[in-house]
């Protein structure tokens, strides 16, 4: 099963389903499926598998099976959506948040996977088992820490001398003309579905607007959410996160109403 279909089907639930009463039938998500070229037994097989790591809980309704998301899989779609949609710019203070981890050889699973959170919260690797963040992420760590009873985790509150060591920490923790570009790749592949012109089918708006939402994930994951302090001079970033939220309204009708179409459950989204 690839990583593209496990990601469709948290994507649906992340933006769909969880405000239509939070569970799909398989038949309406095997059919939402085949508007990205995922044929119905590919769709089987992906649901049973992510059943079985503990994804999703299910129920029978008739000879239907209903799929639930689990509790653990909702807080972190929930966690990762804020990430997506949420921008802040706020002032520096000019600390910085650095963690020091030792992870034995025994555990050597955990490193990596404590590397991927890391990364997952916004910390630019320094050293080998040093990270850094511009925030204050303590508590954030704290509970991380908890994760990993093997490792040995320390998470200190520093600073620099200087603004201009601190720019220098930013370009050795992040490859920040990578991902510049990417975000500006991201604006040319989007800007075009800016005008509100209607795309031709709403199959067509679903797919469009889900692979963006992807697209923004994998470039807010890898994005520090650097203070202006810190942020390069045209840094793209929040002109992309500005052009996704307009992109990913104009879209909402058509992508809405061909979900309500096949699942038969209107959205309730809250009001913000």
């Amino acid at each position: 099963m690839s990583q593209r279909v496990r990601s469709l089907v948290m994507d649906l639930f992340g933006e769909y389903y969880r405000y239509a009463e939070g569970e799909a039938r398989l038949g309406g998500l095997s059919t939402l499926l085949e508007a990205f070229g995922i044929d119905p037994a590919t769709a089987r097989v992906t649901m049973a598998r992510l059943k079985k790591d503990g994804w999703f809980t299910t129920r029978r309704e008739g000879r239907e099976s209903v799929y639930c998301l689990s509790e653990a899989m909702s807080t972190v779609i929930a966690e990762g959506r804020e990430r997506i949609f949420t921008r802040v710019d706020a002032e520096w203070d000019g600390w910085w948040t650095q963690v020091l981890y030792q992870v034995p050889e025994s555990s050597r699973n955990d490193r990596e996977a404590m590397r991927k959170q890391l990364t997952w919260l916004g910390f630019g690797q320094l050293a080998t088992s040093t990270w850094m963040s511009p925030h204050e992420m303590v508590d954030r760590i704290d509970r991380l820490a908890a994760d990993f009873p093997d490792a040995s985790l320390d998470v200190l509150r520093t600073r620099t001398t200087r603004v201009t060591t601190d720019r220098d920490l930013t370009e050795r923790c992040w490859d920040l003309a990578e991902l510049a570009a990417d975000y500006r790749d991201f604006i040319a592949d989007y800007s075009s579905y800016e005008s509100g012109t209607s795309l031709s089918s709403g199959p067509e708006a679903l797919r469009v607007r889900t692979a963006m939402v992807a697209d923004m994930r994998r470039l807010t994951f890898r994005d520090p959410e650097l203070p202006i302090e810190l942020s390069p001079v045209d840094w793209p970033g929040r002109p992309a996160f500005e052009l996704f939220r307009r992109v990913h309204a104009s879209l909402a009708e058509q992508a809405d109403s061909y979900f309500e179409e096949v699942v038969g459950r209107r959205l309730e989204r809250p009001v913000v």
